[in-house]
């Protein structure tokens, strides 16, 4: 399936690129999403007409995901967690868990930006929680996890 990138997608491409994907994954995500359009003749025409608004939009997301980065840069969040005799969790700290932290800071952030390579947290300590809040904004911050008193 031949389609033209209306916004930039992660190891496909960025704004009017011309791609081959297939069938599915542009039926089921990059069409429904808006990410993407049908590459024919009328859809090449509009994008052409719309190319300097739809680039405006994607530099002011990239611009807003950096001032996100910038605000929780360097930031270490305390998250209280119910603890066991050897320094273990009852239960895990997981996404949900986090994003809720970040609220209490007054800072956005989704369950779907925040990556965790290493699975939920089981135990007490540090440890670097990525955000990935663009597809060109990466940053990392410092989640401790101390027991409840």
């Amino acid at each position: 399936m031949n389609v033209i990138l209306l916004d930039k997608v992660e190891n496909l491409g960025s704004i009017g690129d011309l791609v081959t994907v297939k069938a599915g994954y542009g039926r089921n995500f990059l069409l429904p999403s808006g990410k993407a359009a049908l590459a024919t003749k009328t859809n090449l025409a509009e994008f052409e007409v719309r190319r300097a608004e739809l680039e405006k939009h994607a530099a002011q997301e990239l611009v807003a995901a950096q001032d996100r980065a910038n605000l929780v840069k360097g930031m270490e969040l305390v998250i209280p967690a119910n603890v066991g005799t050897e320094g273990k969790l009852f239960g895990s700290i997981g996404p949900i868990d986090i994003s809720e932290a970040f609220e209490k800071v007054g800072v956005e952030v989704a369950r779907s930006e925040i990556r965790m390579p290493h699975g939920p947290i089981h135990e007490i300590g540090e440890f670097a929680v990525g955000l990935h809040l663009h597809s060109d904004v990466d940053v990392e911050v410092t989640v401790r996890v101390v027991a409840e008193e």
